[in-house]
């Protein structure tokens, strides 16, 4: 019997886990599992707020997809797509290349919401890969060295927009790099400021009250500056207008406002809603039998009104699940209905503080700290077992560059 073909695209939590576990389960020549992503590596999103800031080293943050998977059971094929032809059961590349399957897995990620704020789109920065949080690093670094040559104050004022998980990775991650960049430039660190803006009342909407107020004295111990309640109503390169009636001049606004699922999703004719895809309880594509959807991409509702959140926690447990789901596809077998259970949130404010909830134990600083550590070191484990673990965290964070490269 000919092998049947399983093609994956997107090499992200949701992907890359499911990967790796088709890999473990598949029997030999049961099927060819073909991994498909725009670039040849894995970043940890839950990571990328210290790619943006330089304080951790890039293969700390990046993990080669060939060495992840089994290359004996598992393809791995660099490539972007460009439409899915879901009558002849292809995928087409945009260089020409057509991929057949007869089982598709969509794990595309997300893209950044900017809600159509005018100069959003043009001149923020965006948390939404390792390649846009690394330009906003040399950003950084260009702008001090050009301050010491005009003085300008919009060049040291750092916006993030956005109070929530990742907004407050972010300040909490630039409140500890600003200083040393300071320090390599010669400028005090009174010149420079750190500004939240949050549309919302509090930071960390949706935490306990516990958690906002601790990750508000501890960034403001810090110097930043915390905006609640507070919208940007435009954007240029160099300054940022706020409905409260102040204009920011900066020229640095990291945006970190919302996601919403894959714009390709929406060319495909697939069924969406909010943006993403809608699926069934055993993950496939709403009235379809051989598509599946999982992670930020797809719209699992947990009740009537409420669709799981686009969390890395949550294309984890689906990929955990799509895989075996798949395999029983194949299988003829019956398929088992997706049961989200959710572990906690820890958000870290910086290296040495964190604030969340884990287990219904309500956590905060360095315990906090300690327990976000653990969490990455679980999801490296089911990634590449103990040896990844130990490799990834045997890596340091990397000294401030002392020029920024212009050609970057």
């Amino acid at each position: 019997m000919k092998a049947k073909k399983i093609v994956i695209l997107g090499g992200g939590y949701g992907g890359l886990v499911t990967s790796r576990k088709l890999g473990k389960l598949l029997r030999e020549g049961e099927a060819e599992v073909t991994l498909i992503n725009k670039h040849d590596y894995h970043y940890i999103a839950t990571q990328l707020h210290k790619t943006g800031a330089g304080t951790a080293t890039d293969d700390k943050i990046t993990i080669h997809i060939p060495n992840l998977i089994q290359t004996d059971k598992i393809r791995f094929k660099k490539g972007v797509i460009d439409s899915v032809d879901f009558n002849s059961q292809q995928v087409h590349l945009e260089n020409g290349e057509k991929v057949s399957y007869d089982y598709l897995l969509l794990s595309l990620g997300f893209e950044v919401d900017t809600f159509g704020i005018p100069g959003v789109k043009e001149n923020a920065f965006k948390i939404r890969s390792f390649r846009s949080t690394k330009a906003i690093y040399y950003h950084l670094l260009h702008q001090f060295e050009a301050y010491k040559e005009d003085r300008d104050p919009s060049r040291l004022t750092f916006v993030v927009a956005g109070a929530g998980f990742t907004g407050i990775e972010m300040i909490g991650e630039l409140a500890e790099a600003i200083p040393g960049m300071c320090k390599i430039y010669n400028i005090p660190v009174s010149e420079t400021r750190i500004i939240n803006v949050e549309a919302s009342g509090s930071v960390l909407p949706g935490f306990d009250q516990k958690a906002i107020d601790y990750t508000s004295n501890y960034v403001k111990k810090y110097g930043i500056e915390l905006m609640t309640s507070t919208k940007i109503l435009e954007c240029t390169d160099t300054a940022i207008k706020l409905d409260n009636g102040t204009t920011l001049p900066s020229r640095t606004l990291i945006w970190s406002g919302g996601v919403r699922g894959n714009t390709l999703l929406e060319k495909l004719g697939l069924p969406i809603e909010k943006s993403r895809v809608k699926v069934d309880r055993h993950l496939r594509v709403q009235g379809m039998k051989n598509v599946f959807c999982i992670g930020d991409a797809a719209r699992f509702m947990k009740n009537e009104t409420e669709a799981l959140p686009p969390t890395a926690q949550v294309a984890i447990q689906q990929a955990e699940l799509c895989a075996p789901n798949i395999i029983a596809a194949l299988r003829g077998e019956s398929l088992r209905e997706f049961q989200y259970s959710h572990k906690g949130t820890v958000a870290s404010i910086g290296n040495t503080a964190a604030v969340g909830n884990v287990f219904g134990f309500k956590i905060n600083g360095l315990f906090a700290a300690f327990m976000k550590q653990v969490i990455e070191a679980r999801y490296l484990f089911v990634l590449g077992g103990p040896t990844l673990v130990i490799r990834q965290f045997s890596k340091l964070a990397k000294p401030y560059l002392k020029t920024a490269p212009q050609n970057k």
